[in-house]
Parts: structure tokens; C-alpha cells; sequence
């Protein structure tokens, strides 16, 4: 990443932490909800959706974390709100294989300015979790995603994250890959 394009993966990095689009919010008539944590960085992310005639109709998200979260969170809010299912599908293998696999940032439009995380390789869950969070809620999982896999680190919604707690958690889709 050259000087020019760090500066601006700062920049909106930044902004969108500092002004998260969607934010907090918990559409009205919301059909799908979901909640992630990530034990490493203490992200915890929920998901709102309305879904609606195989679209996204609505979206909002709330929790806290690290500013590579809340700005995957924000940016993945504005990318997926009012497009169909199919697509957002789509996007979300794009995203992740960009974030985690370092492939080429093709067919993600602004969400590009992400691709810079892969060079901080203990972020990469830090910005995947709001997607797999987003999935999870799509295919309406009520589990836990936890970026480390079933752990007892990993907090269900309603519960507060402590080292006592010994209930097990797994992810929407497999462990959270990066």
C-alpha cells in the first residue's frame, strides 16, 4: 500500500468510526437480528435487517469496538441496505476473500478502501466480524458468532462476558475465518 492510498485508508477508516451510517439502529419491523463477538480485540457487534421481497429493506447495527469493526460495520451497513439477497451474497464472499484471503479487491466498490486491513494481520477479524455477524442474521442464527470458534469467552446476547461463563458458542458458518 503506497503513502497515498494508507492516508485514505486512514481517513475512512477513521470517519467511519468517528460517524457510523446506520447506527444505532434497530430498524422498525426488523425480520432477522444477529450478534458476533470478537474475544481478541472486545468488538461485539449486533445486526438489525428487515428483509423484505428478497431484499435488504432496512439495516442497523449497534455495539462497540476497535475503529476497523465499527467502520467494516458502517461501510458494510451502506454497501448491503436496499439490495436484493443474491447480491449481498455475493459481496459478502468478495469482502471476506479480500479481507482474509488477500484476493483482488474486484466488485466491492468503496468497501476497496477495506483492503488495506490484510496488512495487519491480528485485524482481519476485527473487520470480518460485522460481515459474518450480517450472515448470520441473514440465516437467521441465533448463536453467538465468535471469531475464535466455540469458546467460553464468547458471550450469547443477553449474557455478560466473563471468564466463568462455560457455555459453548459456534459461528454462523463455521469459525470466523480472518
Amino acid at each position: 500500500m503506497n503513502t497515498d492510498q494508507r492516508a485514505l485508508y486512514e481517513e475512512v477508516i477513521l470517519e467511519h468510526n468517528r460517524h457510523p451510517r446506520h447506527y444505532p439502529k434497530n430498524p422498525r419491523g426488523s425480520t432477522h437480528h444477529a450478534h458476533g463477538f470478537n474475544p481478541l480485540c472486545n468488538d461485539e457487534i449486533q445486526v438489525h435487517l428487515k428483509v423484505a421481497n428478497d431484499s435488504i429493506e432496512d439495516i442497523g447495527f449497534e455495539g462497540a469496538g476497535c475503529a476497523i469493526c465499527m467502520a467494516s460495520a458502517s461501510m458494510m451497513a451502506e454497501a448491503v441496505h436496499g439490495k436484493p439477497l443474491d447480491e449481498v451474497e455475493r459481496l459478502f464472499h468478495r469482502v471476506h476473500n479480500m479481507l482474509a484471503e488477500n484476493a483482488p479487491a474486484e466488485g466491492v466498490g468503496k468497501l476497496r478502501v477495506l483492503e488495506g486491513v490484510h496488512e495487519f494481520p491480528m485485524r482481519v477479524k476485527c473487520a470480518t466480524l460485522p460481515w459474518h455477524v450480517l450472515q448470520a442474521a441473514l440465516e437467521q442464527n441465533s448463536e453467538t458468532v465468535c471469531t475464535e470458534g466455540p469458546s467460553p469467552f464468547c458471550p450469547q446476547p443477553s449474557q455478560p462476558a466473563d471468564e466463568t461463563t462455560s457455555h459453548s458458542t459456534k459461528p454462523a458458518s463455521g469459525q470466523v475465518a480472518g
